[in-house]
């Protein structure tokens, strides 16, 4: 049995512990948060008796064996660090880390300590997300890809009003690139690589903050659009492009609805496979079941970290021609 704690009571966490009764080895033992009243409060709802305010009391504590890290992105490196040296298997949320070399450290780490570390990016463990790679090859050869998430924030009309929160804070290395920008990337990267080189363009609000942004990225033979916004909706799929047929995706965070229309109109609509209805709407348990796998087969040098390193150089250097700087940045470099 894997004995698990969270750092973080957000709704997030309460979706991820939704997925909690398919995941028949882990059990939920305890809580962290900065607050020992709130820590509380979250730990009853979900019948926990061990609630800690104290970041290294969690660590030291040699019952638990793996963290879900639900903190703001910034926090990342520091819970992550901290979890990793004292053994403990960490699932980390997206986006993994500030930048690339926060993310070298913290897999370093993981290979020192010998315990798992993974990147709780949820599209890519999904059925439909496995429905794409087993299909991808009826559509030929990809000569073009679009891959896009625009979702207006309702963070952002406080914004409009002078009320900035944490989501539109790049000093908490947060911002439209780093909230949903890395799920169309990660989903890139998974798909068809690194690529030979990105051209980029940004949108930037009064504080510097990115609300939306394109990434054009070359292959061999092909090239890939990520579109992303928090100040707009879309209202187009996703589309991968090939000599023979289109693919198209209804939704990059959660996809469940993949057709082809192939080059002669015929069109091939794919079943999704669905868990229990309330679980799959969230669809956080298939990442949960494959870091119960991780660390029940001992996985340690698994190839989802892989992605997330390439996922972090697209971002890292997006950012950089975007001039987007976060203080994590800085902290890197010295």
């Amino acid at each position: 049995m894997i004995r698990f704690a969270t750092i973080g009571t957000n709704f997030i966490v309460d979706w991820f512990l939704g997925g909690m009764p398919l995941c028949h080895e882990m059990e939920y033992a305890a809580v962290y948060s900065r607050s020992m009243e709130t820590g509380k409060i979250f730990a009853d709802k979900y019948g926990v008796q061990t609630v800690y305010d104290n970041l290294e009391d969690l660590a030291m504590d040699e019952s638990i064996d793996a963290v879900y890290i639900a903190s703001p992105t910034y926090c990342h490196f520091q819970h992550a660090m901290m979890m990793l040296n004292h053994g403990k298997h960490v699932l980390c949320e997206k986006p993994v880390a500030s930048n690339g070399r926060e993310l070298e450290l913290m897999l370093q780490a993981a290979k020192e300590n010998d315990v798992v570390f993974m990147e709780a990016m949820k599209c890519v463990f999904t059925p439909g997300y496995q429905v794409i790679m087993d299909q991808m090859h009826k559509i030929g050869t990809v000569r073009r890809a679009t891959i896009q998430y625009c979702q207006y924030s309702s963070r952002y009309d406080n914004f409009k009003n002078g009320i900035i929160e944490n989501a539109f804070k790049p000093e908490l290395s947060n911002g439209a690139i780093m909230d949903i920008g890395c799920y169309c990337i990660h989903f890139l990267v998974k798909l068809f690589g690194m690529p030979e080189s990105i051209q980029t363009d940004v949108i930037k609000l009064s504080n510097g903050c990115d609300g939306a942004g394109t990434i054009l990225a070359h292959y061999d033979g092909m090239q890939a659009e990520v579109i992303y916004s928090k100040i707009s909706n879309t209202q187009i799929p996703s589309q991968i492009q090939g000599e023979k047929g289109c693919m198209i995706i209804n939704d990059v965070p959660h996809p469940r609805e993949i057709k082809i229309i192939y080059n002669d109109g015929t069109v091939e609509q794919f079943e999704v496979e669905r868990a229990e209805t309330e679980v799959f709407r969230n669809n956080l348990v298939y990442e949960a079941l494959e870091f119960q796998r991780l660390v029940l087969e001992h996985e340690v040098d698994h190839p989802h970290n892989k992605n997330s390193i390439m996922e972090m150089q697209v971002m890292d250097e997006a950012r950089r021609q975007m001039g987007i700087y976060f203080p994590a940045d800085k902290i890197m470099e010295v």
